[in-house]
This record gives C-alpha cells, sequence and structure tokens, in this order.
C-alpha cells in the first residue's frame, strides 16, 4: 500500500470514527469532522499533509500525490 492510498484510509476511518464518537459520546465531536475536512481541502491544494509526512517517516512508500 502505497502513501496515497493509506492517506485515504486513515481520512476515512478517523471521519468514521468522529461520526461514532458525535453520535454516541458528544455533539462536539463533529469539530472533529470538521477538521479532517479542512485538513483534507487544505492538502488538496497545497499537496502537504501531516498525516502524509507522518507516514512518510514510518517508511511508507510514496505514491503519486505526496511526492
Amino acid at each position: 500500500m502505497n502513501l496515497d492510498r493509506t492517506v485515504t484510509l486513515f481520512a476515512g476511518v478517523m471521519v468514521l470514527l468522529s461520526v461514532v464518537l458525535t453520535t454516541w459520546v458528544s455533539p462536539y465531536f463533529v469539530w472533529f469532522t470538521v477538521f479532517i475536512g479542512a485538513n483534507l481541502i487544505q492538502s488538496a491544494f497545497t499537496k502537504k499533509c501531516p498525516a502524509a509526512f507522518v507516514f512518510s517517516k514510518l517508511g511508507i512508500k510514496t505514491g503519486c500525490a505526496f511526492q
């Protein structure tokens, strides 16, 4: 699995986790979902993503999106 797919998988898991937390823990966890969405929008324009940086340091091979 390359870096692009890892970041996409991580974002999807975090969105689902935030929906579960919003539903069963506190409605304020909706701000976690907003943060994830804002981070995805920012990375689309700048090609810089904190998760991609961390995953690349963990040794996951770079794909075409985050070169």
